[in-house]
């Protein structure tokens, strides 16, 4: 980059989309009866969080992540729903093909969220503005879900700009007037700006953005350290020069489930471990996938947390291998093993395989077809719902699921 080159674009091209209160949102569609009223994705748990909270909701204080039980002080009359993460899913993936339809440079951050590269789109469909006017068109119209769109010259910007125009905008920064639009702001909107970075900051007398683009680089380095410095003065400075990324790789995939009381039934954590596994095999085939290592996580109801891997001798993406590993992995506690608050189970060292072995003799064979007929099954009548028939009888409720994982939330 130049002394000259700003560090964005010089016409408003990238688009930051965002869904709004997307697990309520999709739930309302079910209950229109509870549009304008105080409502929160969350299972009613003593150690239950919320997942999304309506606008409603977010007027009381109530925000995603916090317990259910503050949730219930803060706002007495609020509405739980307890969460569908199938059905977000598939609502999710809808959003994301409508995006794709505008351009093929799409990066998801999460479930809900995406950027979006439009400036090869402009011939197609206008200019970016009103490129962004008929993606929420679009969403509304195919969906019925609210989605809120920031447009500038870079991704930081465009992100800011969709946290601004919520609920339900538009903002579009043009890039000749980002540092207006960015310096105002508070530190705490910056990206890398935590509680204990923005209490140090502040303890400087640096409190908004543009406090932060003029201090000293030696002087935040002293604060932030060298690497959190030069971030965070280039962001400030309105310079980002990062691309839509559409090629992200996932380095592993996980699902993890927090029960609502400690289980000590070795029958009942299997059939989780199963579920889980289920779970990851499916994604690893979607994406086509295949793990070297699996692991499974385990958090005692004293908090500890523990996790145990293996290394397999061939990759696979086959849910039985995923489940029996998972199994094995878990035996070895023996003796050891206390009240289970959490359990997860993850997929790692992944790399492209289609399904399909590389060796001579493959022991998931029989397994790998009986995955891919169910597959293609649930492709072709979508929301159906297959499962192991051993997961067909009662579970016990499970709070703050976190079974949609999305590329931003995987390490």
């Amino acid at each position: 980059m130049t002394k000259t080159d700003p560090g964005w674009r010089h016409e408003p091209s990238i688009l930051h989309a965002d869904m709004d209160s997307f697990f309520v949102s999709v739930e309302l569609l079910e209950r229109p009866d509870l549009v304008g009223t105080p409502v929160a994705s969350a299972f009613d748990g003593e150690r239950s969080v919320v997942s999304s909270a309506s606008y409603e909701a977010r007027k009381f204080g109530v925000r995603s992540a916090m317990p259910v039980a503050r949730a219930k002080q803060l706002c007495p009359h609020i509405v739980l729903i307890p969460p569908d993460m199938a059905k977000y899913a598939a609502a999710s993936k809808e959003i994301m093909q409508i995006f794709r339809e505008f351009t093929p440079l799409v990066e998801p951050i999460s479930v809900d969220e995406a950027f979006l590269d439009v400036a090869g789109s402009v011939r197609l469909f206008g200019q970016p503005v009103e490129i962004a006017r008929q993606i929420r068109e679009r969403v509304r119209e195919r969906t019925g879900l609210p989605v809120s769109v920031g447009l500038a010259g870079s991704k930081f910007i465009a992100k800011l700009a969709s946290q601004r125009a919520k609920p339900d905008g538009l903002l579009e920064i043009p890039p000749a007037r980002t540092l207006e639009f960015l310096h105002p702001l508070p530190i705490g909107a910056m990206w890398g700006v935590g509680a204990a970075t923005e209490r140090a900051l502040s303890g400087r007398a640096i409190h908004t953005v543009g406090d932060l683009a003029r201090e000293p680089l030696e002087s935040l380095r002293r604060i932030v350290g060298n690497a959190s410095a030069e971030k965070l003065h280039s962001l400030a400075n309105g310079r980002d020069v990062r691309s839509v990324n559409t090629s992200r790789v996932e380095k592993s995939v996980g699902h993890e489930e927090t029960f609502a009381h400690d289980v000590s039934d070795p029958v009942l954590l299997e059939r989780e471990l199963l579920r889980l596994s289920a779970k990851i095999g499916e994604r690893l085939r979607d994406k086509g996938f295949v793990a070297r290592t699996l692991a499974i996580k385990v958090r005692w109801s004293s908090f500890e947390t523990v996790t145990r891997s293996k290394t397999l001798a061939d990759p696979t993406d086959a849910t039985q291998r995923i489940y029996l590993t998972a199994k094995e992995l878990f035996s070895e506690f023996g003796s050891a093993m206390r009240p289970v608050r959490l359990i997860g189970v993850r997929a790692e060292q992944l790399s492209l395989g289609g399904g399909a072995s590389l060796a001579l003799w493959d022991d998931d064979e029989q397994w790998r077809a009986v995955d891919h007929a169910v597959d293609e099954v649930r492709e072709k009548f979508a929301g159906l719902g297959l499962q192991p028939a051993r997961l067909l009888g009662g579970r016990g409720r499970v709070v703050d699921p976190r079974s949609l994982r999305t590329p931003d939330d995987l390490s």
